[in-house]
């Protein structure tokens, strides 16, 4: 009996290599796993919506890529549908073509009036749905399978497992635009690990690395130690197995990415002939040295010429030239002409808002395109090389959560930034006023706090620099026509080596109440600053209410303070805005964000999560919490007098924040509160 087991298992596995050799049609009478989403309601029958449906699913199979990919929608709000679908990055292009013609009809028999559904094949994936999920990460809803036998060394196995996950991980994030890797590890154990990663093409590189640290996360909650498994989610998947499960022809018959374009080596000029020598040798050489002197000096005489004609139209400011940043980015130089023109020549009309480092003015240029100008005061501090370094900083940063800067203007003392214009302004004038508050409801405010940590991460891990924004708070916060919030102002933006972690500074910058307390005391800066300054936004989103003197009846306190205080009585549901109490918000998820919150604000800067698991936090509703710590500068409350004038401890709170903190070594630290745009570039 154990003679035949073993016969019937090298069929098996004589079978799956000849099927995975030649590719033999793909072919599936039901999903691996499906959803149907019953949350944002159902369609009727012969509606517009289900006709809309039908031609977007007809056209898929059709219209998939080689590289097996395509995503598209129909029709016209309400009643637009969007879907997407994705083949297997070792799927041949037949195959791929007929799954996806597969699941278009199986998930409509299977989810016949849902407007929103998904469904998973070995080989594809299709999604449909009523909204526009086009470019982002999503880990729900998601499934796993796993195998039931154990490696006989399962510690080993599990290192090797790693080490391999590791290297696909950096393979699908940083690799083709395909973004699927899949690739084998012999174990020590004698056993051959066989692996694939795979994002969705639409999302960003940064959130493709998120979602497949969810899947590592899953991954070694339920299946680590097992010969087999899978992680499989919207936008990303994992699958691992000890047999090679994929087509490695197909893989190896894609044509590798195009290496980057390279400069041909610069012609080396030959040697000049030596001078003739003899009777006329002498003259020869008069006429040599006075031939290069003239081009010597004709050269030179060209140089200044160019050079005072180059520096003459750059003051003039009427032309523009473009700024190379690198990796195709640039920054347009506007004549400083069109900006005043566009701004109406800085009309108050046009005035946005002012702050320490100058003003903001709209503008419209002659396209009809709108722009939002920095003007910043001629007292910020900022040579040419200051101004110059900030414009390459904020241009190479690219992420949706971060304000777009289009281009800058110079014009002697002049220096304007010219960004994408945000219609809907900052986020406190709506969050602190409370006519505009009630505008913002929980699915916005929970948007804006998700969208502003995806961009702290980009600049603390994702982008080609590690940058500290130091002044992250609700004014910083820009939100565009849809209230899609980006981080807006880098003007005291810290720049970091790629392996540096943490920096002192002498010059401290920001926002006090947004400050975290290393860093106000002791200069000590790092990404966990950001981290702290995050945190506090995510409790002025939540309460409505600004981080210092929030005044409760005859007391005056700080909004962590008070948040603290409410936690530790299980009473955190009394700091949310009483205008989303009114409505139909999720008070749990409510409180979990406060519970991020908090984590965020520890005083102990190890204590404190980073972005990615913020982030991950944020998507992962699952997942536990750990029990935060008191927060920075929690204080018992202040009376007030009842002539409501502040007494002795309340000046001297607001004198320790107005000018120079006393660390507890020694000499005073100076920084600066919401003054003027100051960056620091040095890399330290």
């Amino acid at each position: 009996m154990e003679h035949l087991s073993k016969n019937c298992s090298t069929i098996l596995s004589v079978f799956f290599v000849l099927t995975t050799l030649f590719g033999l049609t793909f072919s599936a009478p039901d999903f691996t796993q499906f959803f149907c989403s019953n949350n944002i309601g159902n369609y009727t029958k012969n509606s517009k919506y289900q006709a809309n449906l039908n031609t977007l699913l007809s056209s898929l199979s059709t219209n998939v890529s080689p590289d097996g990919f395509y995503n598209s929608s129909v029709g016209e709000d309400p009643d637009r549908t969007y879907a997407l679908v994705l083949c297997r990055g070792d799927a041949s292009f037949q195959d791929c073509e007929n799954c996806v013609n597969d699941s278009a009809n199986k998930i409509l028999q299977l989810c016949p009036n849902q407007k929103e559904a998904i469904g998973w094949y070995t080989i594809c994936m299709i999604r449909y749905s009523n909204k526009n999920f086009f470019g982002n990460m999503s880990t729900r809803p998601n499934f796993n399978l796993q195998s039931s036998v154990v490696p006989p060394n399962r510690s080993i196995f599990n290192q090797d497992l790693s080490n391999l996950t590791d290297s696909l991980r950096d393979q699908t994030v940083g690799g083709s635009s395909l973004k699927f890797a899949a690739g084998t590890r012999k174990s020590d154990s004698n056993i051959t690990i066989y692996a694939l990663m795979q994002c969705t093409p639409d999302i960003e590189g940064g959130d493709c690395n998120l979602c497949l640290g969810w899947a590592l996360q899953v991954l070694s909650q339920c299946c680590y130690g097992t010969e087999g498994a899978r992680v499989v989610g919207p936008s990303c998947s994992f699958w691992y197995e000890v047999f090679p499960f994929y087509n490695e022809r197909v893989i190896l018959s894609r044509p590798p990415p195009p290496p980057p374009p390279s400069l041909p080596p610069s012609p080396v000029p030959p040697p000049p002939k030596p001078a003739t020598k003899g009777k006329h040798g002498n003259k020869t050489t008069l006429i040599i040295i006075g031939a290069v002197g003239g081009i010597a000096l004709g050269l030179f005489s060209f140089c200044i010429f160019s050079f005072r004609r180059k520096w003459r139209n750059r003051w003039k400011g009427e032309k523009f030239q473009d700024l190379e940043v690198g990796d195709g980015v640039r920054a347009v130089q506007y004549g400083f002409g069109i900006i005043s023109a566009a701004t109406n020549n800085f009309s108050s009309t046009n005035l946005l808002g002012k702050g320490g480092f100058g003003a903001v003015y709209k503008g419209t240029l002659s396209d009809g395109k709108e722009i939002a100008v920095k003007r910043l005061s001629k007292g910020s501090g900022q040579g040419d090389q200051e101004f110059r370094n900030e414009v390459l900083l904020v241009a190479k940063l690219q992420h949706k959560s971060l304000v777009r800067l289009l281009g800058f203007s110079l014009k002697k003392e002049e220096r304007l930034l010219v960004y994408e214009f945000m219609s809907n302004g900052s986020l406190d004038k709506f969050l602190f006023d409370s006519a505009k508050r009630s505008l913002l409801d929980w699915d916005q405010r929970y948007k804006i706090i998700e969208s502003v940590s995806k961009g702290l991460l980009y600049l603390h891990e994702d982008s080609r620099l590690k940058i500290i924004h130091r002044d992250l708070k609700a004014s910083n916060i820009l939100l565009d026509e849809d209230m899609n919030a980006k981080i807006s102002d880098f003007g005291m933006a810290k720049l970091f080596q790629l392996h540096e972690s943490v920096a002192e500074t002498n010059r401290v910058v920001g926002t006090y109440g947004y400050m975290a307390p290393e860093y106000a005391l002791q200069g000590i800066c790092s990404d966990k600053a950001d981290v702290f300054s995050y945190g506090v936004l995510v409790l002025e989103i939540i309460s409505g209410q600004k981080n210092r003197y929030v005044q409760q009846g005859q007391n005056v306190e700080d909004l962590l303070s008070i948040v603290w205080k409410n936690w530790i009585k299980g009473t955190a549901s009394n700091i949310i805005d009483s205008t989303l109490k009114a409505g139909s918000a999720p008070i749990e998820a409510i409180v979990r964000c406060i519970h991020i919150g908090l984590l965020c604000v520890q005083d102990g800067v190890g204590s404190r999560p980073t972005m990615a698991s913020v982030v991950f936090m944020l998507h992962s509703l699952s997942t536990s919490l750990p029990m935060p710590s008191e927060p920075a500068y929690f204080s018992r409350s202040t009376s007030i007098a009842s002539n409501n004038q502040p007494q002795q401890a309340l000046e001297d709170s607001k004198a320790k924040r107005s000018g120079q903190i006393q660390p507890a070594g020694g000499a005073a630290t100076n920084y600066s509160l919401n003054e003027a745009s100051i960056s620091e570039f040095d890399p330290r």
